[in-house]
C-alpha cells in the first residue's frame, strides 16, 4: 500500500516515496514532504544541471553545487 503525503512541491496530497531517496536531514525530508511525482521532476531538472553546468559528481563541490540546486527547486 502507498504512502499518501501532502507534496511541498505540488501543493496537493500525492504518493510518497517507497523509501529515504537522499540521505541525512534533507532526505528526511524529502522522505516526509516530497512525492514520487515530484522528485521525478528534480531527476529530470537536476540531469539538465549537469550537463549544463559540466557537472562532475566525483567533485564534492560539484556535488554541493548540485544539493543547493536540489533545495532550491523542491523547497524554495
Amino acid at each position: 500500500m502507498s504512502r499518501i503525503i501532502f507534496c511541498n512541491f505540488l501543493k496537493r496530497k500525492a504518493e510518497g516515496q517507497d523509501f529515504q531517496v537522499y540521505p541525512g536531514n534533507i532526505g528526511d525530508r524529502i522522505y516526509n514532504e516530497i512525492s514520487k511525482e515530484a522528485w521525478g521532476k528534480w531527476i529530470e531538472k537536476q540531469t539538465i544541471l549537469i550537463n549544463e553546468k559540466k557537472l562532475k559528481l566525483i567533485h564534492q563541490e560539484d556535488r554541493k553545487i548540485l544539493e543547493n540546486e536540489m533545495i532550491k527547486f523542491l523547497f524554495k
